[in-house]
């Protein structure tokens, strides 16, 4: 009886250690912003990469990554989603250092709600009535924030759209968290090096310049990989609708990151937008837990 709410306990300081880690990242990538935006991803994909191998040797899992080297299919599946999560911290990089965190805020709100729709046209999962309108809330809430600002939302749909096909493309890979990620940083990596190397200006770009700047850069591996990490195992402990929940935790520190830190504006389309989607957050969040009272109910 007691095994269980350790679990849970642990799920939940994981989960959370991750979504706060994320929702602190505009502060961390705020610190690069003199760093042209795709130095700073192939650093991230590097040292990542370096991180992740040297993780695998002290568990000895290297057993989980071999299998999927010797899958052509699983390798192409997992290039398939390393091109959008690098996409998604492409962009991410780029909106904090232009000033833009408000919209990357924006951008995870929607994240789960774009996934519900993934699900219903993809795998065909069923959508209930509270989800329809939590979505088409959601909606109203991005065209709110268009029709007040004048501005087209593509950071905060882009975001939404990478990141949650990301993760239905993750799942339909069914392979294990770690290991899927190092590979993933592993076909990524020749490329994260050339441009490190060539592309960035003298060879090493920052990095060789040594200082601070040089020090975040090498950091950006581990800040990187390890919340994906803590994720992975906090969603294996808990519900999957209690971990969703959690998920808001990131962009609402996001959101309070633009504002109270970085002074980025935040007007009445902006009010009205986030309005909408947390009324929408909440129908969500209400039905989940409904459906996972009565599937308990019902085991």
């Amino acid at each position: 009886m007691s095994a269980r709410p350790r679990g849970s306990a642990a799920g939940l300081a994981y989960a959370l250690a991750a979504y706060v880690v994320w929702g602190l990242f505009p502060v961390y990538f705020r610190a690069l912003a003199g760093v042209p935006a795709l130095e700073v991803l192939a650093s991230r994909i590097l040292w990542s990469c370096v991180f992740l191998a040297l993780l695998l040797t002290a568990r000895r899992g290297w057993g989980e990554v071999a299998p999927l080297l010797r899958s052509p299919r699983r390798v192409l599946w997992l290039t398939a989603t390393a091109l959008l999560i690098s996409s998604n911290w492409l962009i991410f990089i780029w909106a904090v250092g232009h000033g833009h965190t408000v919209d990357s805020s924006v951008g995870y709100f929607v994240t789960p709600l774009v996934s519900v729709v993934l699900g219903l046209l993809v795998l065909r999962e069923p959508m209930s009535r509270a989800q329809g309108a939590a979505v088409l809330l959601a909606g109203a809430g991005v065209a709110a924030l268009v029709l007040g600002t004048g501005t087209r939302p593509w950071i905060a749909l882009a975001l939404a759209a990478t990141f949650s096909s990301y993760g239905l493309l993750r799942k339909m890979a069914g392979v294990a968290a770690t290991g899927g990620l190092f590979v993933e940083t592993l076909v990524l990596a020749p490329a994260a090096a050339a441009w490190l190397a060539f592309g960035s200006g003298p060879p090493g770009g920052h990095l060789a310049a040594g200082g601070r700047t040089a020090v975040l850069l090498l950091l950006s591996g581990l800040v990187t990989a390890l919340p994906l990490i803590w994720f992975a195992e906090g969603v294996r402990r808990l519900r999957l609708s209690t971990a969703g929940i959690l998920l808001y935790v990131n962009p609402s520190l996001q959101l309070a990151d633009a504002v109270l830190l970085f002074g980025e504006p935040f007007t009445r389309a902006h009010a009205v937008a986030f309005a909408c989607i947390w009324v929408s957050i909440g129908v969500y969040s209400v039905d989940a837990l409904r459906t996972a009272r009565r599937a308990e109910q019902a085991a």
